[in-house]
């Protein structure tokens, strides 16, 4: 799915769309039953507690994983590129930041785990696994906007 992909009953949501779209090719391959779920993509926390906002940064996000999957990050954790976090130049690890996606409203609440991004004017840098949740992946790079949170349940 990109930009080029019409869809007669658009979401404008790209995880819906997809779903859209598989199950409308289920449908003539065969009349498989529908699926309501994208296999493998990373589920939000449905009791996540959040602390309140502490100041907001506006910039550019890009996001990285392949080549860097399974590697230690600058925290000393493992990097998983389909968990929800981030690189940050500054943030204490283990800050909660919702980054919002100003192309298309989308949001997603990471963890601070790492250092970067080191390229451009970017001010976060996702795992892919965030950046899929707000329909980063294919652009590469997105304006947002980055809420700050307080220590509702991360360590700061």
């Amino acid at each position: 799915m990109d930009a080029n992909t019409i869809l007669p009953n658009t979401t404008k949501n790209p995880t819906e769309d997809a779903l859209q779209a598989t199950n409308l090719i289920r449908r003539q391959m065969g009349n498989a039953p529908p699926i309501d779920q994208i296999p493998g993509r990373p589920e939000v926390a449905s009791t996540l507690s959040l602390g309140s906002v502490q100041f907001t940064i506006s910039g550019w996000a890009s996001w990285y994983g392949p080549g860097f999957d399974g590697n230690y990050s600058a925290s000393g954790e493992v990097f998983n590129e389909n968990a929800l976090t981030a690189a940050h130049p500054d943030l204490p690890f283990g800050t909660q930041v919702r980054v919002t996606n100003m192309d298309n409203g989308m949001s997603v609440v990471v963890r601070i785990n790492d250092r970067g991004p080191y390229a451009g004017d970017r001010v976060i840098d996702l795992s892919r696994g965030a950046a899929s949740v707000i329909g980063l992946v294919q652009s590469g790079v997105a304006p947002v906007s980055l809420e700050v949170l307080g220590a509702a349940s991360a360590s700061r």
